[in-house]
């Protein structure tokens, strides 16, 4: 009976205000519970590190991200760290003597009413790990928060090599980069990534950046106050911590939960729409067979309408249209709709009019590369409304919405999740059809009409 109460991962809402010890710890939580709903192809591992096929690829997490959560900036600032530490810990150990590890912040209280504030913050030293190909000791932050405030436990899970291929910004000069930050550091040049480091501030740290992460002031200038004394990557340990546990727990499920979806909101609310026409036309046959002087036998006819109904309403209610699925494909997002790249004429053509490198394979190599989601660690700020899709999609009538062109699910896992969705949704309609169906037939004749 297991597959009638299959669910794809529970949505995760945001905890309100800035990120928080206590608010990334319960994403914490939280993310056990989604194990039995997430295959192991799935995993936040799997996905980060561009393992999984679309649509659970890395880009379509960002997509995601940036078009959907709009908190793409997490993701960003993740994997820049991954690689700065593996990057860091690779660099000559001269270099490294020059940043040494953070251990404690000492920050003065910052004027402001902000609630979600915490106490000070220090930095443990713990078990040592191998990182780089170098034995270094394990730093764990420790907040000290208001009373019942949970700490964040650091994650067994380390740097994840080649997550990114982060391109080295620099900053005209070091005095340039610490005047837009508007910091008082002492931005010693002979600190190694020193620049890139600044830069880094300036986008994700800094009030008012392109790219602010959402953290609440008091850890916001823990980090900062860190950050004017070394390059080391435990300096921002705290912010990798939250931003991981907002990631694994939070954003991820609610990613795998989106990707399980094969048809857009237009489609979805069409097809729920006609299955609920189907149950109200197998009601008002049964009252007319019911009303009528015909043989009870005829209300076997409401059974169809009523599995037909039952069927495509508890699919769709899951995010699934059971006409597009029977060739394992889902219609495009609206940002991927209008692409100037590649041509989707073929999108619904078979296999035998396909070339050798077919219109899927192409969109997937070329066109969802340059439809201005960029993985790039600097840049401007994650809006899309400036975008030509977004006019473009919002003149696109109705019908076109609903009837969009679609492509093939090429991840595995996805293929059998949507599958066991609608087997479960054939199961219930079947159920609930007979069910319904010997209700009708049983009901006394009224002779009415």
């Amino acid at each position: 009976m297991s597959i009638l109460f299959y669910g794809r991962p529970d949505f995760v809402g945001k905890a309100p205000g800035p990120m928080t010890v206590s608010s990334c710890q319960a994403y914490v939580k939280r993310t056990s519970k989604h194990k039995r709903s997430i295959p192991p192809d799935l995993s936040f591992e799997n996905v980060v590190q561009n393992k999984a096929m679309p649509p659970c690829s890395r880009q379509d997490f960002m997509e995601y991200l940036v078009y959907v959560s709009h908190d793409a900036e997490n993701l960003q600032f993740w994997l820049w760290y991954e690689d700065y530490s593996r990057r860091f810990f690779a660099a000559p150990k001269s270099e490294q003597a020059l940043s040494p590890p953070w251990y404690k912040a000492e920050v003065p209280r910052p004027h402001s009413n902000d609630s979600n504030q915490t106490g000070a913050t220090i930095v443990e030293r713990g078990n040592p790990v191998s990182t780089g190909g170098a034995m270094v000791s394990e730093l764990r932050f420790v907040h000290i928060d208001r009373p019942g405030s949970p700490n964040l436990s650091h994650h067994d899970t380390r740097s994840l090599a080649s997550t990114t291929s982060t391109t080295l910004y620099h900053a005209d000069s070091v005095e340039d980069a610490d005047t837009q930050m508007g910091l008082k550091c002492n931005s010693s040049t002979s600190q190694p990534f020193r620049s890139e480091m600044n830069r880094v501030i300036s986008h994700y740290l800094h009030p008012g950046s392109s790219r602010e992460l959402n953290l609440s002031s008091r850890d916001r200038a823990a980090v900062l106050h860190a950050l004017e004394h070394t390059t080391h990557p435990s300096a921002l340990t705290l912010v990798r911590d939250m931003v991981e546990a907002s990631l694994r727990g939070q954003s991820h499920p609610n990613f795998i939960r989106w990707a399980i979806c094969n048809g857009n909101k237009p489609r979805v609310l069409f097809v729920r729409n006609s299955g609920i026409a189907h149950i109200v036309a197998a009601l008002i046959l049964g009252l007319l067979l019911i009303l009528s002087h015909a043989s009870r036998w005829w209300r076997f006819f409401v059974f169809p309408l009523f599995f037909v109904g039952f069927d495509i309403g508890v699919a769709a209610y899951k995010g699934l249209c059971v006409i597009i699925h029977t060739s394992h494909r889902r219609a495009l997002r609206p940002w991927e709709q209008f692409s100037e790249d590649v041509s989707l004429t073929s999108f619904d053509s078979g296999p035998e009019e396909e070339a050798n490198l077919s219109t899927d394979d192409m969109f997937s190599m070329v066109s969802r590369s340059r439809n201005g989601v960029s993985l790039d660690t600097f840049g401007t700020s994650n809006s899309y409304s400036h975008e030509l899709w977004v006019e473009k999609y919002r003149q696109k009538h109705l019908f076109r919405k609903i009837f969009t062109k679609s492509i093939w699910v090429q991840e595995q896992a996805v293929r059998l999740l949507q599958d066991k969705i609608v087997k479960q949704s054939h199961a219930w309609a079947l159920i609930i059809s007979v069910l319904l169906t010997a209700l009708v037939v049983a009901l006394p004749q009224a002779n009415v009409i």
